[in-house]
């Protein structure tokens, strides 16, 4: 009885005792993380970030599963402990016992709990390496089909992914509606891979979309005909140089990668328009501010001109007055030469 590293009721039977404890330790530590990522899944629904949430839904079904299948291994091991006796003095596997002994075989290399493995070595030191390899492979479909469906690597259907995150969503208090309605022969199927519709464009900068600066665009570039058709066009332009270049970009990423530069483009091309209707009324005021110039006036009847001053600035051409006599000059220059003395 154990001597040779054979089956041994001392040694088993503890075993047992301390899966079982393991198993509660398990449940109570998966359990308590679970509640944390349900909150995380729910923040991530409010943020719309629909994808990234349905992948951690699925693992958070598959600890679900988990947590229920160990608890059904520790009702199994609570049993084996209880009848110990009867599997120490029966020869063969007893009948009603088959299908429990058999499930802690096939499950001892599909939980984390150390235990079993040690408790699989004693049932096949007493059973054989036949009836170990048949459980362990569940040939016959005794184990516990529960427990083989909890712990399979099978993904969960795309049907139940979406009713936890419409659970989680009630129990937060979350107004979320899925993006895209499953279709009839989607909802047994498991849940497609992720496409990217629910990640941002440009993440890390925080850039405004290509329609914001279409709008800004087009707000700021009314003069000169400058709106959303520059900046499709810009866009459409850069289209092809983003997508090439040998790094690797596709063409599809092309507009959000753009969009800074369409933007600069029809900024530009409004500043220009702006700065030409300025140079041209700058234009208009130096003409009306400008500094009357002396014109030469010809006289009919062969004389020298006279010169005279024009009218001055902002005066009517009604306000023009003729050129001075000559009578006026020589008063002007007496009084220039009284004024010397």
């Amino acid at each position: 009885m154990g001597i040779f590293g054979g089956y041994d009721e001392s040694k088993i039977k503890p075993l047992l005792k301390m899966a079982v404890s393991r198993f509660s330790m398990a449940s109570n530590k998966k359990t308590a993380l679970m509640k944390q990522h349900m909150r995380e899944i729910a923040k991530l629904l409010a943020e719309n970030k629909e994808e990234k949430a349905r992948i951690r839904a699925e693992a958070l079904i598959r600890d679900d599963g988990t947590i229920e299948a160990y608890e059904i291994l520790q009702l199994t091991c609570e049993l084996l402990f209880e009848r110990i006796k009867l599997i120490t003095t029966s020869k063969a596997v007893p009948e009603d016992l088959t299908s429990s002994i058999s499930t802690l075989i096939w499950a001892s290399n599909r939980v984390d709990i150390k235990e079993l493995m040690d408790i699989r070595k004693q049932f096949k030191s007493k059973y054989g390496k036949q009836f170990d390899m048949e459980a362990f492979e569940n040939r016959h479909g005794v184990c516990n089909e529960r427990v083989v469906a909890k712990l399979s690597v099978q993904p969960p259907t795309a049907f139940l992914v979406q009713t936890y995150l419409e659970k989680i969503a009630d129990q937060f208090e979350v107004d979320w509606k899925p993006a895209n309605r499953l279709k009839p022969d989607q909802l047994a199927e498991p849940m497609a891979a992720p496409i990217g519709y629910s990640v941002q464009v440009a993440p890390g900068s925080r850039l405004i979309p290509v329609d914001a600066y279409t709008a800004t665009a087009s707000s700021g570039a009314e003069d000169d005909n400058v709106g959303a058709e520059s900046v499709s066009d810009a866009i459409s332009e850069l289209g092809g140089s983003v997508g090439g270049g040998g790094y690797g970009y596709a063409t599809t990423n092309a507009p959000a990668s753009a969009s800074v530069a369409s933007a600069s483009v029809a900024a530009s091309r409004t500043s220009v328009a702006r700065m030409n209707n300025d140079d041209e009324g700058n234009d208009e005021k130096k003409y009306i501010n400008d500094i009357p110039v002396a014109q030469v006036v010809a006289e009919e009847d062969g004389e020298e001109p006279d010169i005279y001053i024009p009218p001055a600035p902002g005066m009517s051409s009604n306000d023009h007055r003729k050129p001075p006599a000559n009578d006026d000059f020589d008063d002007l220059q007496a009084r220039f030469n009284k004024l010397k003395r």
